[in-house]
């Protein structure tokens, strides 16, 4: 790549056309740098006013359970605050003055975990009900201001007797995982290989969250653009411009709890839902708490799963479960090892690398060969027929929400929707990753097409178009983000060729709602990462829907 500075910066817009794009203070140079770089935190970055930073040993507890804080810190004392975050804030334990040393940290963290030793350990106490616990360290920087780091765990509801009434959301923590920055490297950049510039297959939990995975401002930029795209404009990315000027992690907005999950759970607390967490990894290590709950909730971004995990899902909609999935981009599977601590994810380079390649657990596609298990078969949906809309070239000007086909249907009761109305636009819930199916259109209605499995009786309700390729005769590809690797990765899963005509017939997307129902149960799936903004937004529409599902699942109706 050639040096920030040599880059030839494109025209400007005429005054006439130029859009409102959000600007943070950058020069066409570091919005390049933002984009196509690689950023990442790292112990020593803030310099000589000094450090601190956090992990814990497991990513979720039940009260009476022990958590062991480690930290590393330049300063000799920290203050520990741990608040319950859910509709409300609520700040449930402190302590000052505890004791903090500094540690040495593996050039490798990233995949071989940090190594410090427990600073601090603290047992849940009986009373902390379910939900996510922000946790915020504050010591004395160098230069008298405060440093502070903040981490975050999960109390699952404690017991074993079913819980009628209630719902239990599941936070994506597989994409937490894979999209967390801190060390270097993650499943899609890195600092791992000869030259040090490639994602990292095996990724540590032992390692904090980067930053913005757990709190993030209000105005932080969602993926989406928000601005009207005048004709043939290269692509902006305002969340990694923000992120960059910011000091937050690039993949802020592509994961984590702050952008995420959290919106559905105060969401659905402040609406009057019973609601309970639990971890992704919860599914594989303790699959029997499903079975305590009439409803499981999916959100946000949520890509990357375990074969135990989906064996857990589906044992339990079989069984009578209700599944309400407000989520996008179901597509790799994972394998996690050292008692979860690792997670493992080859993605593209997993039939020439992956050490368990040409079985069904190869770290790959779910629409793989090798594993056949398209991910439809559990969700309906799969992140292959689906992909990029809202962002970068994918679809910049396209629709900003679900177009209704089947308005009838019982999710949509009382929403006054028409056939061919859009759902969620004015909040943009439809992106910007979406998850799809082939499909053909008979008497004004999607079906699936047949050439994929698909569950029995699964009805399209909404569909909108995306792209798996930034595409343009009038942008230069040097000038957008996502090359054409996703799209010649799906040609050569779902046709088995990556040649320009293979690339063609698959580089076209749609991302849907379905519904269908499986054994005793059933799945309700609006295939959008974006579907917590219409919530966030307080879309009275979104919220409506929303809460049908999640009313109709727990009547058992």
């Amino acid at each position: 790549m050639s040096h920030p500075d040599d880059v030839a910066r494109p025209a400007a817009a005429s005054p006439a056309t130029a859009p409102a794009w959000p600007e943070f203070g950058l020069t066409p140079a570091q919005r390049r740098i933002a984009v196509l770089g690689h950023t990442y935190e790292y112990p020593g970055m803030d310099g000589a006013r000094g450090e601190i930073w956090c992990y814990t040993d497991r990513l979720s507890y039940t009260p009476g359970d022990v958590v062991a804080f480690h930290v590393s810190a330049t300063a000799p004392r920290y203050r520990m605050e741990i608040a319950r975050d859910g509709a409300a804030l609520q700040v449930v334990h402190v302590e000052d003055g505890l004791p903090a040393r500094h540690h040495d940290t593996p050039d490798q963290c990233s995949v071989t975990g940090c190594g410090w030793p427990v600073a601090h350990r603290l047992t849940i106490p009986a009373g902390w009900r379910s939900g996510a616990y922000r946790v915020t360290l504050t010591a004395d920087g160098a230069d008298g201001r405060p440093i502070l780091c903040h981490h975050l765990f999960i109390v699952t509801a404690g017991g074993g007797a079913h819980l009628p009434g209630r719902v239990l959301q599941v936070a994506a923590t597989g994409s937490w995982t894979a999209y967390n920055t801190w060390g270097g490297s993650n499943h899609y950049q890195g600092i791992t290989g000869p030259a040090r510039n490639q994602y990292a297959p095996r990724v540590s939990l032992d390692r904090p969250f980067c930053r913005g995975f757990v709190v993030l401002p209000d105005d932080a930029p969602r993926v989406p653009v928000d601005v009207e795209v005048p004709p043939a404009m290269p692509p902006r990315y305002p969340h990694m411009e923000w992120a960059y000027a910011t000091g937050h992690s690039k993949k802020y907005a592509s994961a984590g709890w702050a952008s995420y999950d959290r919106h559905f759970f105060q969401w659905a607390e402040a609406a009057g839902y019973a609601v309970d967490l639990a971890s992704q990894h919860d599914l594989e290590f303790n699959p029997a708490i499903l079975s305590r709950y009439d409803c499981v909730v999916f959100s946000g971004h949520d890509e990357y799963w375990t074969a135990g995990m989906r064996d857990a899902v589906d044992a339990y909609v079989e069984a009578g479960g209700r599944v309400a999935r407000f989520a996008g981009n179901f597509m790799w599977q994972t394998r996690l090892e050292d008692q979860g601590r690792t997670q493992v994810c080859y993605k593209y380079r997993a039939r020439a690398e992956d050490p368990l390649r040409g079985t069904a657990l190869v770290t790959t596609s779910w629409e793989a060969a090798e594993i056949g298990r398209p991910g439809a078969l559990t969700f309906g949906l799969n992140a292959t027929r689906g992909l990029y809309v809202g962002w970068g070239g994918c679809a910049p000007r396209g629709v900003r929400g679900f177009p209704v086909y089947r308005p009838e249907h019982w999710a949509f009761a009382g929403t006054g929707l028409y056939y061919g109305d859009l759902l969620g636009a004015a909040s943009h819930v439809f992106g910007y990753e979406v998850d799809g199916l082939d499909y053909v259109i008979r008497n004004g209605l999607p079906e699936p097409s047949g050439a994929e499995m698909v569950p029995d009786g699964l009805q399209i309700l909404a569909l909108g178009l995306s792209s798996l390729i930034e595409e343009s005769a009038d942008i230069a590809a040097d000038d957008q983000f996502l090359s054409d690797a996703d799209a010649r990765f799906a040609a050569e899963i779902l046709t088995g060729a990556t040649d320009r005509p293979a690339v063609d017939r698959i580089k076209r997307g749609a991302g849907m709602i379905v519904h269908f129902r499986r054994g005793a149960g059933e799945v309700f799936h609006a295939g959008s990462c974006e579907w917590v903004a219409g919530l966030l937004r307080r879309d009275p529409m979104v919220e409506r829907v929303t809460a049908n599902v999640l009313d109709h699942h727990l009547s058992r109706g």
